[in-house]
């Protein structure tokens, strides 16, 4: 592939590199580190994509391994937590003030780990359960799965958060 290529083809994916990189990193400088990882994983892979899924899946899937791998770094390097508030809540209106709700929902968020962050985001992202386990490397079952016991930790987290409010337990 061409230099002029690649560049068309960073223009067509370039939502799903702005939502991957939102997601894992906080600190500007961060982003523009983990954009570039991205970018160049993308340029040395390109070679292998296999054409029977679709380039958007496989998009995801070198960018998301990418962020994990640079949030695992970074996260040892900083011990700073992580924070998805400008993807999933910020997407469509930066300047929105999180309800109280959202805030809580972003807290719960905050606290699942790497993989479990991955699929609840591409989840959210409305992203099929087969597109989500090509990107994330499970049985289409598996997904089903997971995303079933993190709604479940997610009931149990509201209900949690629902009594101590309401000095119950």
């Amino acid at each position: 592939m061409e230099k002029k290529e690649f560049i068309q083809f960073l223009e067509v994916n370039k939502w799903i590199l702005f939502k991957v990189i939102n997601t894992y990193c906080k600190d500007p400088e961060d982003r523009k580190d983990l954009e570039q990882e991205i970018l160049i994983q993308l340029w040395k892979s390109l070679k292998t994509y296999d054409s029977r899924s679709k380039l958007s899946t496989w998009v995801y899937r070198v960018a998301m391994n990418v962020a994990i791998s640079f949030y695992r770094s970074n996260q040892r390097r900083t011990k700073d937590t992580y924070s998805i508030e400008s993807t999933v809540f910020h997407l469509v209106n930066p300047e929105e003030t999180l309800t109280e709700e959202r805030q809580h929902l972003k807290s719960f968020i905050d606290q699942l780990d790497p993989f479990k962050k991955e699929i609840l985001i591409l989840y959210l992202e409305e992203v099929s359960y087969k597109d989500i386990s090509e990107i994330v490397g499970i049985t289409e079952s598996n997904v089903g799965t997971k995303i079933s016991r993190i709604k479940k930790e997610l009931k149990e987290y509201f209900v949690k958060l629902n009594q101590e409010n309401h000095g119950i337990g």
